[in-house]
């Protein structure tokens, strides 16, 4: 089957990391003779400056026929883009893993975790309004359906590991909303898995103070999109953490970072988190085709990637280093089996 993938480089340091990636994303498609069409398309804050629009209709069109997106970060229009393509598609699983790389500058060396976010309720689903002018609103939206669907998939990646699942919420205070999605963790992993919960507070304290407790953490929107950050500073740096929206008919990848607007058109941004992305994209293929080449060439990512992080010389200022974005990704490309 012949895969369209719709790339988009985004704003600030986006388009430099996608431009100096993508000679890299070709020769995995060359080597592993991967079934992948690529067509660039405009998305952001460059778009609406060009468009008046962050997605204007002919990338839509494209979006539509794409079976993955891949984006760099995106600015200004985040909810705009992001957000929406996640609801529009029901992109229902936000996979975000945190993972120490050698040789980067994190306190624990070791960290391995994987965080499972419900990716299309809770707060950001956008539904917000001012009852008067001096008061706001925002309604937190929590399902059984949403609650269940992605309980579900966080078990099949403890299975994966080492099958054990942490569940966060504040159900002690949002005794209705995440009291649901806490019920629901319960009626599914329990006698499954190694299950716990956390207080999504001291979820947050326990992360900088243990990150080994966790393996697999489970939660809601909100509280995920705040955690993973966190998790990924704890591995490392933001500059290494990837994520994947997965859906039953499409699916997004992108780095977990930002535009980055302060370091844009330096060369210094670091690759690593969007490349780690190219591999999530890579799995997700192989997982929906069965076809071996495509774990091949994640594998073959994966391990070049490694081997510079072993070999030190080659890397950004994020994680210690002083080499340039394309000096990074040259000597990635280099080692591309």
């Amino acid at each position: 089957m012949q895969y369209l993938l719709a790339l988009i480089p985004g704003d600030g340091v986006g388009p430099e990391i996608v431009s100096s990636s993508k000679k890299i994303i070709g020769k995995l498609i060359e080597n592993y003779n991967l079934n992948i069409e690529i067509k660039e398309i405009e998305a952001g804050d460059i778009a609406m400056t060009k468009y008046g629009e962050p997605l204007p209709r002919h990338s839509l069109e494209v979006i539509d026929k794409a079976d993955i997106i891949l984006k760099g970060p995106v600015g200004e229009s985040a909810m705009d883009v992001v957000v929406r393509l996640r609801q529009m598609y029901d992109m229902y699983a936000n996979i975000r893993p945190a993972k120490s790389l050698p040789n980067t500058q994190g306190k624990f060396g070791d960290v391995d975790i994987i965080i499972v976010r419900e990716n299309t309720e809770d707060l950001y689903k956008g539904f917000e309004f001012m009852p008067t002018q001096d008061v706001s609103v925002a309604m937190k939206i929590v399902s059984k359906f949403a609650s269940e669907r992605i309980v579900k998939v966080a078990l099949d990646y403890a299975k994966t590991r080492k099958n054990k699942i942490t569940c966060v919420h504040k159900a002690n205070v949002m005794r209705v909303t995440d009291g649901l999605f806490a019920k629901i963790c319960r009626e599914i992993l329990r006698g499954n898995v190694d299950f716990n919960e956390q207080y999504v507070d001291a979820a947050a304290a326990n992360l900088v103070r243990n990150p080994h407790m966790f393996d697999v953490i489970v939660t809601t929107n909100v509280y995920g999109d705040i955690l993973s950050d966190e998790a990924a500073q704890i591995a490392g740096s933001l500059g290494l953490a990837p994520s994947a929206n997965i859906g039953d008919k499409k699916a997004l990848f992108e780095p977990v970072h930002g535009a980055a607007f302060d370091i844009a058109g330096k060369n210094q941004v670091n690759p690593t988190a969007f490349l780690l992305s190219v591999q999530l994209m890579l799995d997700h293929l192989y997982k929906k085709s069965g076809e071996e080449k495509y774990k091949l060439a994640s594998s073959s990512l994966y391990s070049a990637l490694l081997n510079v992080y072993n070999e030190k010389q080659y890397l950004p200022p994020d994680v210690g280093g002083s080499s340039t974005t394309s000096e990074m990704t040259d000597r990635i490309y280099q080692l591309i089996r």
